[in-house]
């Protein structure tokens, strides 16, 4: 297990790497923030010594060294839009992500896990239909149609819950809701279809035969041999509302860093946009390793050797 924890830190090390390299690329090639930063109708010689300031005037593998020197030593540079330090920036709207991206998938998993054991424990039941129906429409319907649908809906028309920024609870039933429905739609599906698979095996008729009670097989037979696909997809879908919470976040006013990358990138503020992009996929690799080690927990069977 160490030897296996050591390899796949290694091949991290190289993932960011590489992730640092393609930031580097994209970040150079979508514009210029000095055009964007100055005045149009500003003497060329202040132009030329803005991008003198910020570097933009070395050739580009030189402005790769820098970024990996300032990288290793936590720095992304500062902001042009914000003038201030990129990281700090991350650092504020950090935890609001994280919220709102917590409260997502506490929604989507405390909905679809319920409700397809109930759908493969009784399939083709009304409740089944119920729920299959509710699983298509959620994987049908883009994300920003729900956001708006909501805001009018509960927030306009009904004036149920507040429908921009971030408060109480419930400032966060709206966004999280949004943003986790795609989630539960596809996390149901996979839950009823492992547990169909799972619910037809012999040790499941075994246990039934010994006289367990029926919960007890669902939930400690059924259920646990059912979770490998199921966390493979949890996890997969923490990573991506992490950074997928851009549109979520725009449309509820919601200050993460999927609304702080949008401010960036339409400024072209290339310290923040990779500082934003760098710790979404540190958060991403980090994540896929913690779910990667969680197998050999649930199923023994899984070894690392």
């Amino acid at each position: 297990m160490i030897k296996y924890i050591l390899r796949r830190l290694v091949h991290s090390i190289f993932m960011i790497l590489g992730i640092t390299l393609i930031i580097f690329i994209i970040t150079n090639v979508v514009g210029d923030p000095v055009a964007l930063l100055m005045d149009p109708e500003a003497p060329r010689q202040q132009y030329e010594m803005l991008h003198h300031q910020l570097g933009l005037d070395r050739p580009l593998y030189v402005q790769y060294l820098m970024f990996l020197k300032n990288l290793a030593g936590g720095s992304f540079g500062e902001s042009f839009q914000f003038e201030e330090p990129a990281m700090d920036l991350v650092w504020q709207h950090l935890p609001a992500t994280i919220e709102l991206t917590l409260a997502a998938m506490i929604f989507a998993v405390s909905v679809a896990i319920p409700v397809g054991i109930i759908s493969a424990v009784k399939p083709y039941s009304l409740l089944d239909r119920v729920g299959r129906l509710f699983a298509l429409a959620g994987q049908a319907a883009p994300g920003f149609w729900l956001g708006i649908m909501a805001i009018l809906l509960f927030g306009v028309e009904w004036g149920w819950l507040p429908v921009s920024g971030r408060g109480g609870l419930s400032h966060l039933i709206l966004p999280a809701v949004t943003l986790g429905f795609y989630a539960m739609a596809a996390i149901l599906r996979l839950t009823r279809s492992a547990m169909l698979d799972v619910m037809d095996r012999d040790y499941i008729r075994t246990a039934r035969i010994k006289g367990l009670g029926e919960g007890k097989v669902i939930l400690k037979h059924g259920l646990k041999n059912a979770l490998i696909p199921v966390i493979t997809i949890v996890s997969l879908f923490m990573g991506r509302l992490l950074g997928g919470a851009v549109v979520t976040e725009t449309i509820f006013a919601w200050p993460g860093l999927g609304r702080l990358a949008v401010q960036a990138i339409g400024s072209s503020d290339f310290p923040v946009v990779q500082a934003v992009v760098f710790v979404m996929s540190v958060m991403f690799i980090a994540i896929n390793l913690i779910v990667d080690l969680l197998y050999s927990w649930i199923d023994p069977r899984i070894t690392y050797s």
